[in-house]
């Protein structure tokens, strides 16, 4: 049960500290150099999540209607 606390508090801390690194460089445009490039595109992120969870809703339904 520790292993897995550990794995899932490192998942956190690793999306956080990218999270924190990235806005902590300001806004980019597409006219600055490519070492201005956020780390991780949070737009992507954004849409996976979205997908994601309402897969999962859909799901609970389906097996809360049984």
């Amino acid at each position: 049960m520790r292993f897995l606390l550990g794995i899932l508090v490192g998942i956190g801390l690793t999306i956080g500290g990218a999270y924190l690194y990235d806005s902590s460089r300001g806004s980019t445009d597409t006219a600055t150099a490519t070492s201005a490039r956020p780390m991780v595109n949070w737009d992507v992120v954004d849409n996976v999540w979205n997908r994601a969870s309402l897969r999962v809703r859909k799901e609970w339904d389906k097996l809360a209607a049984k």
